[in-house]
């Protein structure tokens, strides 16, 4: 499936009234979103708020009790039509890799790049080219023979990021980006996350518990809590401290506003 272009007004991420439940438990309820081609969304809310639902959802994956969802024009199904899924990146919440695994950072960003190959072609010199340049571009290049189990949690999360833009995507879906770095590390991702985002022209959904960097970096957030959208709209219109109060059960969330 070639890419294609869509107008700038087009929804290319679109939920409607949607209902999900694992077993007994309702992830999301009745939850309706719009996503515009060239947003920065990020998803804030407190645990067990149905955001990495959502994120499942838009990746092709779970069960639908009811609603519609649809992605870059596609009604979601079970199976995606082929070509679709690797129009989208997908970097989960990150998880600690063990150094005795035997692949390279390089190795496992083109992991990322059999998405547009298949599983039964070997990558040419022109993909292990564009594996290289996306390590370059979130700097890691010069780590790009390393064993992956060596590298920081930061350098880590960078390599999975790396992986996702192996395969081209048109979305950005990335789940909680920061969870367990620094706070150098955190404010280094989110930046780089926001520099990918303009400079490769993408439409990005990012699930964060980072208020600060969220509000510097999104041109949209949306506030969940139990399943449900309670609020939403540019960070100066929605991070408010009797808001957040509220959605995070009293917790001291502090928040300081300025965009790069």
């Amino acid at each position: 499936m070639d890419r294609q272009a869509l107008p700038a007004e087009t929804a290319v991420i679109k939920l409607e009234d949607v209902v999900v439940s694992y077993r007994e438990d309702v992830a999301l309820r009745g939850v309706s979103l719009a996503v515009y081609q060239g947003e920065l969304v990020g998803i804030m809310g407190p645990n067990g708020a149905g955001k990495t639902t959502i994120l499942t959802l838009i990746n092709g994956l779970g069960r639908l009790l009811r609603g519609k969802v649809y992605v870059l024009g596609h009604a979601f199904t079970r199976i995606y039509p082929h070509g679709l899924r690797r129009r989208i990146g997908y970097v989960p919440q990150t998880q600690n890799i063990d150094p005795r695994t035997p692949l390279s950072v390089r190795e496992v960003v083109m992991i990322g790049r059999y998405g547009r190959l298949g599983l039964f072609r070997r990558p040419t010199s022109a993909d292990w080219h564009a594996a290289d340049r996306v390590l370059e571009l979130v700097g890691m290049g010069h780590l790009a023979t390393r064993p992956v189990g060596h590298l920081s949690g930061g350098e880590q999360q960078r390599v999975a990021i790396a992986r996702a833009l192996a395969q081209e995507p048109e979305i950005l879906l990335l789940d909680e980006p920061t969870a367990s770095l620094d706070r150098r590390a955190r404010v280094e991702i989110m930046t780089l996350v926001s520099e990918i985002h303009r400079s490769r022209r993408l439409t990005t959904l990012m699930v964060t518990h980072e208020p600060k960097t969220a509000a510097a970096v999104c041109d949209r957030l949306i506030l969940m809590k139990e399943g449900r959208i309670w609020a939403q709209g540019r960070p100066e219109e929605v991070m408010r401290e009797q808001l957040l109060d509220l959605l995070y059960g009293g917790e001291n969330i502090y928040v300081e506003y300025g965009r790069h």
